[in-house]
């Protein structure tokens, strides 16, 4: 039986409480529920008056708050199916997969299969570089790639920490009991062209800087790119120098020179100042385009 409306304002600010819709259960005690579950109760089950809520139903929680859930909601049916798949251990193999095919895991994420290809990570050497000023060493970081041998390649678009699409990269040397069910035996129409965004992840193939690209900002660039960045957006010369630029409180721009190969700064930095075209006139500024091993790129500085 719906019981009352509790919860929610109750004449000032102070006293705010978010709403909820009393419930008594029929074995003889009462619970509280969301509006939202309670508009999803009535898309779902009938409520007569006099009799209350018709059906048969569960108990869940989302985070903190309870939930009622109609067994005819088309959630629970799914639920259900899931947690039998779960239960039947019935796990893909490799020898099953599929290139294009798209699999669920234990966790309820899908992934497309993409292939089995070398995985490559990275791992990082640090080599002496000289004193510091207070007399300890210095070190320089230096990445190294590492080809880890054949892994299966899964592939699903996501979001970024800032809402942007991005395509997450799942690589697994054994299947194990990760897959649990194939959602579609048939390819993807977009395999050919997701493949080629694959092919620019480091996953895939290293990052060369051998091949690293320095082009010339015209100055109406570098005035745009100023602009739309903020202070720790790196700039380059011709030479051996990277910079960071930005704006300071009397109008005049503040430019931090720093040698390219110095990881942790212990090399001594210099700062100018001037007008952005005065810093654009002296430093001739640069982006960086870095490349992979197959030659896709990987980061455009622009």
């Amino acid at each position: 039986m719906l019981n009352k409306k509790v919860g929610d304002y109750s004449g000032h600010w102070g006293n705010h409480r978010q709403a909820y819709t009393r419930v008594f259960d029929p074995r003889g005690f009462e619970f509280e529920v969301t509006i939202e579950n309670l508009l999803y109760i009535l898309e779902n089950a009938n409520s007569i008056k006099g009799k209350g809520l018709e059906g048969d139903f569960i108990f869940g929680w989302d985070g903190k708050d309870l939930l009622l859930m109609p067994v005819d909601s088309p959630d629970y049916k799914e639920i259900t199916e899931y947690s039998e798949m779960i239960l039947r251990n019935n796990y893909i193999k490799a020898k099953d997969l599929k290139l294009g095919a798209t699999y669920k895991t234990k966790t309820n994420e899908e992934w497309i299969y993409m292939g089995r290809f070398d995985y490559h990570t990275t791992e990082y050497d640090n080599i002496p570089e000289g004193r510091t000023n207070w007399g300890g060493v210095s070190y320089k970081s230096v990445k190294k790639d590492v080809n880890k041998g054949k892994y299966h390649f899964f592939i699903r678009n996501t979001k970024d920490y800032m809402d942007r699409p991005y395509l997450s990269v799942l690589t697994i040397k054994s299947l194990g009991e990760r897959f649990i069910d194939t959602v579609s035996i048939d390819c993807v129409e977009n395999y050919a062209e997701l493949f080629e965004k694959l092919e620019c992840k480091t996953e895939y193939s290293p990052y060369d800087k051998s091949k690293d690209e320095y082009i010339k900002y015209t100055f109406e660039e570098f005035n745009d790119s100023i602009n739309k960045s903020n202070r720790w957006k790196e700039y380059y010369d011709n030479t051996k120098y990277k910079y960071e630029i930005y704006l300071g409180k009397d109008d005049l721009y503040y430019c931090k020179m720093k040698d390219k190969d110095d990881s942790y700064g212990y090399k001594k930095e210099k700062t100018i100042q001037g007008t952005l075209e005065e810093i654009y006139n002296l430093i001739k500024p640069m982006y960086k385009n870095e490349y992979l091993v197959n030659n896709k790129l990987y980061s455009e500085g622009k």
